[in-house]
């Protein structure tokens, strides 16, 4: 993207871009193996979308419970486009992960008289394995105590920072980022930070709807970086809208609040107006079905009656149950005029996960050298077409100590080399701390004391950057062309008013060399736009209904031709190239050391 060239740099082995349970956790176990770790992230260390997170994180805890089950419930729920391996590793190394994370210090709800972990249900899940705290306050309990932990460790934290770009050595390999940093002193404006590895750990691409259960924050910064370094994408029509939001009429914009889906596992009733439970006879588990069934029995039911939402029906929790187990939904509920406890809670279906992103190997690597991606904003092939209730929190965290013992084997076999260099060449061995040196030596166009960074990272020559106002426009275009409800017809309009936004944008520059000013707010709605073209491409693509990728005029799962995925790449002109795998499988991404551990 344009932008000023950096006015300062920092050094380090890996850099972690984002603060939630993903990007901390790797910098938590790469720090703890002795590498200098910087972590940046857009907001403050505990505002990214972590600690918004009610309902908990899914673990075969429980007695009589089993990874196996597990497994069984997420390959259902991603709708025949899970990896299963992907998936196998997740249920087999995810309550080891828990346990650590407690040692941590996150502290879940427990029995008072036992002190074994309380689990819930959820939608999808045949068992109780849903360890929560504070109630339906998992997420920013799982914050606090990564957020303490990195600040014990004293590892190095740039906050109030947006990655802009990826940097580059002479052979391709990653070798740091560029971000401006909006107030932090000798940190002000754009800067590098210079290391061998970065781990993209950006959260997710709500904000390209109207509403939404993401934070502000999260506007597809790293999916869009990635495209721009080269990388692969893949599954980013999969967005999972999820169907018991709080409604706040036709005209509310932005975040909105979650009703968790525990609030179904404890007993509440999807109801119409008039008391009537729908979601029986649609699915076995009637509310508790997977949240792509839900939504679309919500979608289906707000059709037949004409209505702008259905409700949720918990007032026979009871007051008591409703301040001890979901207090921070009572208070939203009541703080927007609803009060649980006597009324039924008026909700619809909004954006809330990305199942697809930029597309990893089981050790988080990209296609792109050094490149590492974590999270919401990674695929690894966990979630497939439809992400199991409460599997992303786990995700993060069984995946990053995955992407970790990578980065930190690497370092150590670097530091080994180096050793048996300099005893050859007769000089005294360096331990990795008094190791100085950067990542590489950065030539070309991709040093960041360079004026033309961006080109050289594969954008377009010359694009343009959108002013800050496309962005409503892009989240108006997305919410009315690529839905929950999708179709040819409404893809192919959205698809069009996209490339007129980019087109207004490109020739006033060709006109009168002018674009907008380079700002956090002009970067966010480019890369808004960028990774919007690409959900709207790949959803054109992809004709037939799967998961939570759901087009009316192609209304019927269709394995034969499309249990597969969709990759997607940028090519140097600006334009998307996507293409279909062979199968559900993935292709090995073609990094180092790729033969270890990369899918058939």
């Amino acid at each position: 993207m344009r932008a000023p060239a950096p006015g300062w740099a920092i050094e380090a082995d890996v850099v972690v871009v984002g603060s939630g349970v993903a990007g901390l956790t790797v910098a938590l176990r790469c720090a703890a193996a002795g590498a200098r770790v910087t972590v940046v992230t857009k907001a403050r260390l505990d505002d990214g979308s972590t600690r918004w997170a009610q309902g908990g994180i899914a673990a075969a805890l429980g007695e009589g419970d089993t990874p196996e089950q597990h497994l069984d419930d997420t390959l259902v729920a991603g709708a025949g486009l899970c990896d299963e391996r992907a998936v196998r590793t997740l249920v087999t190394e995810g309550p080891d992960a828990v346990r650590r994370l407690i040692a941590t210090g996150a502290r879940f709800d427990a029995d008072d008289d036992t002190g074994e972990i309380l689990l819930t249900r959820e939608g999808g899940h045949h068992r109780r394995r849903i360890a929560h705290a504070g109630g339906d306050a998992t997420g920013a309990e799982i914050s606090r105590a990564l957020v303490e932990a990195v600040r014990a460790a004293g590892i190095d934290t740039v906050e109030n920072a947006l990655v802009l770009d990826l940097l580059k050595d002479g052979a391709g390999r990653t070798a740091g980022v560029t971000l401006h940093v909006m107030g932090e002193g000798r940190r002000d404006g754009v800067g590098a930070v210079r290391a061998g590895a970065v781990v993209l750990a950006t959260g997710g691409m709500g904000q390209i709807f109207s509403a939404t259960t993401n934070p502000a924050v999260s506007t597809g910064d790293g999916v869009a970086l990635a495209l721009r370094a080269g990388a692969e994408v893949s599954d980013l029509e999969f967005v999972q809208f999820h169907p018991t939001v709080l409604w706040l009429g036709p005209e509310a914009e932005g975040q909105q609040p979650l009703v968790s889906e525990a609030v179904r596992g404890e007993g509440a009733h999807l109801v119409d107006a008039d008391g009537v439970r729908f979601m029986r006879g649609q699915h076995e588990l009637a509310e508790l079905a997977p949240r792509d069934i839900v939504a679309k029995g919500i979608m289906r039911r707000m059709r037949e009656r004409g209505a702008e939402h259905m409700y949720l029906d918990a007032r026979h929790f009871g007051a008591e149950m409703w301040e001890r187990r979901f207090p921070t939904i009572l208070a939203a509920c009541r703080t927007h005029g609803i009060d649980p406890v006597t009324e039924p809670i008026p909700v619809a279906p909004a954006a809330h996960y990305a199942s697809g992103g930029v597309r990893t190997d089981l050790r988080g690597r990209t296609t792109v050298p050094g490149l590492y991606a974590c999270g919401e904003v990674a695929c690894t092939g966990v979630h497939g077409a439809n992400r199991l209730a409460s599997n992303s929190l786990l995700e993060g965290l069984v995946f990053a100590e995955r992407i970790a013992e990578d980065i930190t084997e690497g370092i150590a076999e670097s530091v080994t080399e180096d050793i048996t260099e300099g005893i050859a060449a007769g000089a005294e061995p360096a331990g990795a701390a008094e190791r100085t040196e950067g990542p590489g030596e950065r030539t070309g166009p991709s040093d960041p004391d360079a004026t033309d960074t961006p080109d050289a990272l594969g954008s377009p020559a010359g694009a343009p950057l959108l002013a800050s106002e496309a962005r409503y426009e892009i989240q108006h275009i997305m919410t009315h062309g690529a839905g929950v409800l999708r179709s040819a017809e409404s893809l192919a309009r959205a698809a069009d008013r996209l490339d007129r936004v980019h087109d207004d944008a490109a020739a006033q520059l060709r006109r009168d060399g002018k674009t907008a000013e380079p700002g956090v707010e002009t970067w966010e709605a480019t890369n808004l736009h960028l990774v919007a073209r690409v959900l709207v491409a790949a959803a054109l693509r992809r004709e037939e209904t799967r998961g939570c990728h759901w087009r009316e005029d192609r209304p019927e799962r269709d394995d034969a031709v499309w249990r597969r995925h969709l990759l997607v790449t940028l090519r140097p002109d600006g334009a998307l190239d996507v293409r279909s795998t062979d199968s559900e499988a993935f292709p090995p991404p073609t990094t180092p050391r790729a033969e270890t551990e990369s899918r058939p």
